[in-house]
């Protein structure tokens, strides 16, 4: 067993300034067709809204939708051959251990062949979605589809690196949703900062649209016609109720969509390896905390409260401005 000096100098190794390249988040935000003024201006309202909060991460955005010649905000229409473009320059422009947001807003629906999204031009598929992520192999990946009918890319897309959100529980809800809006609202302002530590992750994010789609029905005495699932361990069955603890959500509760306060964006080159490492380290006792009873006791004690150590040591570095 190590000692605990030999814990501390591996610790202090880890955060040295010279740690790797920050992880970059990449997201891509495609608005389908509204049809009806009144869904198009909705969808559009969430899709802009959303590229305002990923642009003030200071991450990487390519939003495509409807009439972008009507909206500056909008970088293209949301064609098939525009999203199998950019699916090409995000494997180029990002590696291994980058991050890659794709969020799906608009009307969905499903038969025989897959579940879609409607877009000007050909609609593409949960099938076709599987395709494009292949391309994005060793990225981490957060894939939402707001839209109605939409349950079933949750079996296709999940898989190990991935955490998929969808507004409904299966293709058989093809009511328009509410869940895209309140995921939206969930990253403003760390509106869903649950812990209050001024980040906001795929879990609370997740956790505030549900509770407030599911809220939006009950307050308008309305049978809900979407239940939003999650899936972060890659078994295809997604979670209604996903916590770090459960089955589902370990994952997405360590991976942050939204920084406020002293958590946001960090430009200082000095501390992003350090921001970098802490949150490698909070994603590794996330890993580690669902093994706990199928490992030894004194091993798994072990491996926490090494990785915990680590923690701290992080976390007082950058408390101290890196120094």
């Amino acid at each position: 067993m190590r000692t605990l000096p030999a814990v501390l100098t591996l610790a202090l190794a880890l955060v040295a300034p010279a740690a790797a390249r920050a992880q970059e988040t990449h997201w891509l935000i495609v608005s389908g067709l509204g049809g009806e003024p009144e869904y198009r201006d909705l969808f559009r309202d969430w899709g802009t809204r959303l590229a305002t909060v990923a642009r003030s991460q200071g991450s990487w955005v390519r939003y495509l939708g409807e009439r972008p010649d009507e909206d500056a905000r909008i970088d293209a229409a949301p064609r098939k051959e525009g999203l199998e473009a950019v699916f090409d320059s995000l494997g180029t422009a990002t590696e291994a251990g980058d991050e890659v947001v794709v969020v799906l807003i608009g009307h969905g629906s499903a038969d025989d062949g897959g579940a879609r999204i409607n877009l000007p031009g050909p609609d593409l598929s949960d099938g076709d979605f599987s395709e494009l992520l292949s391309r994005l192999e060793g990225r981490r990946i957060v894939f939402v589809n707001t839209a109605s009918a939409s349950g079933e890319y949750v079996r296709t897309l999940s898989g190990p690196g991935r955490v998929v959100l969808t507004a409904t529980r299966s293709s058989g809800e093809r009511n328009q949703t509410r869940f895209g809006g309140f995921f939206v609202e969930a990253l403003e302002g760390g509106t869903a900062d649950a812990d209050k530590d001024g980040r906001v992750s795929v879990l609370e994010a997740f956790l505030y649209a549900r509770r407030e789609t599911l809220r939006t029905y009950e307050t308008d005495n309305k049978l809900a016609t979407e239940h939003a699932l999650l899936d972060d361990n890659a078994d295809g069955r997604g979670s209604e109720e996903p916590s770090p603890t459960a089955e589902d959500g370990g994952m997405a509760a360590t991976f942050y969509l939204a920084r406020t306060g002293t958590a946001a964006v960090v430009t200082d080159p000095a501390l992003a390896p350090l921001v970098a490492e802490r949150e490698r380290l909070e994603r590794r006792i996330a890993e580690l905390r669902p093994l706990k009873d199928s490992m030894e006791p004194a091993e798994y004690e072990r491996q926490l409260e090494e990785l915990l150590l680590e923690l701290a040591l992080v976390n007082r570095r950058l408390q101290g401005g890196g120094a």
